[in-house]
């Protein structure tokens, strides 16, 4: 299952973030390391299903389907707070990097209200400067590579090929061979021998590194507040080159645990929400509801936190939603349920990628696949597309 990881200072929202995706309980409160073990939690990529471009009624086991949406589970991890000097062993940095390791794509929540100061706590709205808490968060990520870096450099320098030495010290923390090649190629650093890389040579490449193998997007959260607006432009314009998110973490909180009581009709990522019955609602929820709808999601259209978890998903991630059935006349599995599964594959995966995600058996004895749309037999090799219908053929059938 992906993996994603929600990083940044303290008292940013994260877990109220965490929180809305997943409809846990973590604990809210306004104060350093309220978050000092991760919480883990199943939130949902969403795709428009393709049982409607077919015609059939789909009967989902591995996802869910709402309204014509495939709910994809993914799994978010509500990281430790981080503070100045984390990647030193400063506060719960060790902790907080060595589980930001496992994460496939980071979400950095920051306060786009500026209403906490440099160390995270809370501070007077509009004092904090959002833009640079993104910056020193994002240089302690840098440095955590960059000291690693350094304290295999030599040991590095005396391999036979760079580039797998690069990958054997950073493959714990889920470096590819392919990100290695990438960011030496992007900082004009093929052929260079590691020894001769300077100072800022090895920060550049380090973080690229982190840039390509840990991609991130900015969540501006907190957006609902008065102070917040400046800030986010202010984080569009400093951060171009980033995605930047507009959230209301509370607002999406306040939604999802309506939906759950039955007061509203809602779909997470939906740009409307309808009461079912207003006389069943007290002054307090009217208020909160009708402010939700009028700063919201008539400013923003949604609250942002469904929207990104789908770019990372989709767009940081590359992953296609790719749905492998048994039966290629009913599209079914073996049992009778229609497009029961749904499979989130990075780009670039293959038949054989699919066969292994579904079945060590299916792979061992992989022969085609047969495309449900025209009926083609696709080979091992081929490179998997957005909602592709496959059933696998193989000399060996899933126990």
């Amino acid at each position: 299952m992906i993996k994603i990881g929600l990083i940044g200072k303290t008292n940013t929202g994260k877990t109220t973030f965490f929180n809305s995706a997943t409809l846990a309980t973590a604990e809210i409160s306004n104060y350093p390391f309220t978050t000092k073990q991760p919480s883990v939690g199943n939130a949902h990529a969403i795709t428009l299903c393709v049982h409607k471009e077919f015609g059939v009624q789909d009967q989902p086991k591995n996802s869910r389907c709402i309204d014509g949406w495939r709910f994809i589970p993914v799994e978010l991890v509500d990281l430790p707070g981080l503070i100045k000097g984390a990647w030193e062993g400063k506060g719960l940095g060790n902790q907080f990097l060595s589980i930001a390791a496992q994460s496939d794509a980071l979400l950095h929540i920051v306060d786009a209200s500026g209403s906490i100061d440099a160390s995270g706590k809370i501070a007077e709205p509009g004092s904090g400067d959002p833009v640079a808490d993104v910056g020193d968060i994002e240089e302690e990520l840098v440095m955590w590579y960059l000291k690693l870096f350094e304290a295999n450099r030599d040991k590095m320098s005396r391999a036979a090929d760079p580039v797998e030495a690069i990958t054997e010290v950073f493959r714990g923390i889920g470096v590819r061979e392919d990100h290695v090649k990438l960011a030496l190629a992007q900082n004009n650093l093929v052929g260079i021998p590691l020894e001769e890389f300077g100072p800022e040579q090895s920060k550049d490449f380090c973080w690229t590194l982190r840039d390509i193998s840990k991609p991130t997007l900015i969540v501006a959260n907190k957006v609902d507040l008065p102070t917040s607006t400046e800030n986010f432009k202010r984080l569009r314009e400093e951060y171009k080159d980033m995605i930047v998110v507009p959230s209301s973490a509370d607002a999406e909180l306040t939604l999802r645990r309506a939906e759950h009581k039955g007061l509203i009709k809602y779909v997470p990522g939906d740009e409307r929400f309808e009461i079912n019955d207003p006389a069943s609602l007290n002054d307090k929820q009217k208020w909160a509801l009708n402010l939700i709808r009028k700063d919201i999601l008539g400013e923003y259209m949604r609250t942002g936190v469904q929207f990104a978890i789908n770019v990372a998903v989709f767009k940081l991630l590359k992953m296609n939603a790719v749905y492998p059935v048994a039966d290629a006349k009913k599209m079914a599995d073996k049992h009778g349920n229609v497009l029961p599964d749904v499979y989130l594959m990075r780009s670039g995966s293959t038949v054989a990628d699919l066969a292994r995600e579904v079945h060590s058996e299916l792979a061992k004895g992989l022969l085609y696949a047969i495309d449900i749309r025209d009926g083609l037999h696709l080979p091992a090799d081929y490179h998997l597309k957005d909602r592709d219908v496959l059933s696998i053929v193989s000399a060996k059938k899933k126990k």
